[in-house]
């Protein structure tokens, strides 16, 4: 993406604001523009998590560098129109179980569709076996993926606790588990 920073409203598309949305592969070109939107998401996580930015502003990243260079790993930018509408970040690619690893919608692009669309346009990319975790404390993710789970895979899904590896003192992350079909037109 070139750098453009006149800001945008999400909804300037007459009347449907996902009619302009892609999904697209991020490129290393990219990763600038990647590298921000996961601040503004780390930023949105920090309220729930208590989590405060290093010395430098910002916040762990490890999770991007693997996103571009990890084996089994898939970085993906959404657009709306000419703008940047958030990220999502697949692992498990070369394993049995893909997982959403991260999964960012810009404020302004929340509560239009985009979020949804998305997170499907994402999913069904990898049809087979996923598993998406979000915090029990954040009930508007639990109804989110409720609905993207039940959209792609019908009353075909589960939910469960998990502990947080090496973190005991955070309560569980949720782990919804379900199979996504492959697309009817993949064999066009």
């Amino acid at each position: 993406m070139t750098e453009n920073t006149t800001e945008s409203t999400a909804g300037d598309t007459a009347g449907n604001p996902t009619a302009d949305l892609a999904v697209r592969p991020a490129t290393p070109e990219d990763r600038p523009a990647v590298e921000r939107l996961w601040l503004m998401f780390r930023h949105d996580l920090s309220e729930s998590q208590g989590v405060l930015p290093a010395a430098d502003g910002g916040f762990r990243n490890d999770w991007v560098a693997s996103a571009f260079t990890a084996p089994g790993w898939a970085p993906y930018l959404l657009i709306c129109g000419d703008r940047l509408a958030g990220l999502a970040f697949v692992r498990g690619l070369d394993g049995p179980v893909r997982v959403l690893n991260s999964f960012f919608v810009v404020r302004g692009a929340r509560r239009r569709g985009i979020g949804l669309r998305a997170a499907r346009e994402v999913l069904t990319r990898h049809p087979g076996p996923w598993e998406i975790a979000y915090q029990e404390d954040n009930p508007a993710a639990a109804r989110f993926w409720a609905r993207v789970a039940t959209q792609l895979a019908g009353d075909a899904w589960t939910r469960e606790p998990r502990p947080v590896p090496g973190r005991p003192e955070l309560p569980p992350d949720v782990w919804i588990s379900l199979t996504v079909p492959a697309r009817p037109d993949a064999d066009l």
